[in-house]
């Protein structure tokens, strides 16, 4: 891919679509998402899909990034069910204190 092709995913504008209950990127008309549905003041991160044509560009990890910020700001805990943010947050000590995987 040249660079100037490369450019416009750094900075990737994160649109948190509560009607949808999923974060997303939008680079032209490539939807990636990460799913989440909410109860009794927790947030469960389900699944995150990014098309195959932009994976290994970080919109992953941008997303985990953009939902984890969310509930760290509205005082949530996080039930990290998607595998990718598992790993994410694994790699992230600073979310640890409020992620768990169980859904209990």
């Amino acid at each position: 891919m040249a660079e100037h092709e490369h450019r416009h995913l750094k900075n990737p504008a994160i649109i948190h679509n509560a009607s949808k209950q999923r974060f997303e990127i939008d680079i032209d008309g490539q939807l990636s998402v990460l799913e989440y549905t909410f109860k009794n003041h927790r947030l469960f991160l389900t699944h995150t899909e990014v098309p195959q044509a932009l994976e290994s560009q970080g919109l992953g990890t941008e997303l985990a990034h953009a939902a984890l910020e969310y509930a760290r700001q509205n005082e949530l805990t996080v039930v990290a069910i998607c595998p990718f943010v598992q790993e994410y947050v694994g790699s992230h000590p600073e979310y640890q204190s409020f992620v768990t995987t169980s859904v209990a």
